[in-house]
């Protein structure tokens, strides 16, 4: 078990009781518990779309869950790795980031990664009140459609059910982050258990697996997009990775609780790739069978794929079964994203000033800023969501997932001066508390991908940005990475300024 660090004489405004050292006491979480948190956070909509979204752009079953399943033991690395200060030294992301960013640097990428959290906050409060308006749309017979509203795209119930599951979660938010631990172990098992149902009801409808999964793949030999299966699978990879790219970032936030290494590395193995890989293939089998079980009736043509839970539970009929899926949607839904997306968001903040910030009002700001981006527009289509919205942030992410990784296991060997995170004054002051070679690095890993991301996003059109631009954003997480781990180190060996603090003699 890891041992606490005392941080001796730290300065009041590096330090409050969110962001100190975890107390030997608080390093309660087992292999279990981390495995539960990952349970709770994988088993939401998203996670269903994401899959579905893939058979939709051409995959098969097997392509999907393939393709889903390298992402995630791609980044399950990088999750494993930066937890790992997390546990050694009981630190949050924000603390740990001003080892290499410096003390007032390290407000960069704990911001940036807030407004990444501050986005998914927004695309699952809307996937939590699109799951509450198909619940009483079903019960009210259909009443809340009508009523669009053209200059925000939806209707008046689909905006009315949105806005209801954000004021919910502000009051989850207001009780406290402690208040939703209970909502989210019994949220998760139960939303797998409803998971497993809806498979078997497939399983029957569709008349079996052999059925469910015949659908073809685009890409096989006479599809419209034979030929052309790498182009959507390598951003569709990288995409994967950018699902929980953000996580790898701040994964310390919840294992500078594990009592040691080995509870959060197989804790995390346990929970993540495993639960990712099993709902993928719930998704996938389910969409690919709603082609069988929605066929026209007339011709026997295929349906169109029904990759959106929330809308399938809608269209499967019987009341209490719909009451009941749609339910647990909503819930499984309010539990990972409080725990997914406020958390960060709250440490950023907290680590801006400690001594104002709480961690509510961090989740008030967050859900702000969620509700703003108007998330519905966001997703509006499956390319939309995986191939802008996730790979572009992971463009984002990826930088400082290289630069955290090299300073502390590289360039410092693990061993950090913990009491120098707490101080102006100290080993991490670099220059006026910023490092200007992480600061330069993360900027430089960012660059190549911004052109690709700026044609994705349809700020360019076909031909002006050169081809090699839009190669280069389909590995844009693993380009960030390797840049920025990169070029920081170069940038530090060669400055030769770069700190190398003793560990005090506590060092676990």
């Amino acid at each position: 078990m890891a041992e606490s660090m005392e941080v001796r004489n730290p300065d009041p405004n590096l330090i409050n009781d969110d962001i100190k050292p975890t107390t030997a006491k608080e390093r309660h979480w087992s292999v279990m518990n981390m495995a539960s948190l990952w349970v709770g956070m994988v088993v939401c909509v998203p996670t269903y779309t994401l899959a579905g979204g893939l058979v939709s752009e051409g995959m098969n079953w097997w392509q999907a869950v393939l393709t889903i399943m390298l992402g995630n033991l791609i980044v399950l690395v990088p999750m494993v790795l930066n937890g790992h200060a997390g546990t050694k030294y009981g630190v949050p992301f924000p603390v740990l980031a001003r080892a290499s960013f410096g003390i007032q640097g390290a407000h960069v990428p704990s911001i940036l990664r807030a407004l990444v959290a501050c986005g998914w906050f927004g695309i699952q409060t809307w996937f939590g009140g699109f799951a509450i308006y198909q619940l009483l749309n079903v019960l009210l017979g259909g009443a809340l459609e009508g009523t669009d509203l053209p200059l925000l795209g939806i209707n008046a119930g689909e905006l009315g059910c949105f806005l209801l599951f954000w004021v919910l979660q502000i009051a989850i938010i207001y009780k406290g982050v402690d208040s939703i631990r209970l909502l989210e172990t019994v949220a998760a098992p139960f939303l797998i258990a409803i998971g497993l149902a809806l498979l078997g009801w497939a399983y029957v409808s569709a008349g079996g697996f052999e059925t469910m999964l015949a659908m073809p793949s685009a890409f096989d030999e006479g599809g419209a997009k034979e030929g052309q299966f790498m182009s959507v699978f390598v951003p569709s990879l990288t995409a994967m990775v950018g699902f929980w790219a953000t996580l790898s970032l701040n994964i310390p936030d919840f294992t500078r609780y594990a009592k040691s290494q080995k509870d959060q590395v197989l804790g995390q193995a346990i929970g993540l790739p495993t639960t990712m890989t099993l709902f993928a293939f719930i998704s996938v089998a389910v969409t690919s069978a709603t082609t069988v079980i929605f066929a026209d009736p007339v011709t026997g043509a295929p349906g169109e794929p029904v990759w959106d839970p929330t809308v399938l539970a809608g269209m499967i009929g019987g009341g209490g079964t719909v009451v009941i899926s749609l339910l647990a949607l909503a819930v499984a839904t309010l539990s990972t994203n409080i725990a997914a997306n406020v958390v960060s968001p709250a440490n950023a903040l907290i680590n801006l000033a400690p001594q104002r910030f709480t961690f509510q009002m961090g989740g008030y700001i967050t859900a702000g800023i969620g509700l703003a981006i108007l998330p519905w527009k966001l997703i509006a289509s499956t390319e939309g969501y995986i191939f802008t919205w996730l790979v572009g942030y992971s463009a984002l992410i990826g930088p400082v997932v290289g630069i955290l990784l090299a300073d502390y296991f590289i360039l410092r060997k693990t061993k950090l001066d913990l009491s120098g995170l707490f101080h102006n004054k100290g080993p991490y002051t670099y220059s006026s508390g910023f490092n200007p070679i992480a600061l330069l690095a993360l900027l430089l890993a960012v660059l190549p991908n911004v052109p690709g991301f700026l044609h994705q996003a349809g700020a360019f059109g076909d031909g002006v940005v050169p081809e090699f631009f839009d190669t280069i954003y389909t590995y844009a997480w693993f380009v960030g990475v390797f840049l920025g781990g990169g070029i920081y180190l170069a940038g530090m060996m060669l400055n030769r300024g770069a700190p190398s603090p003793t560990p005090s003699k506590a060092s676990p």
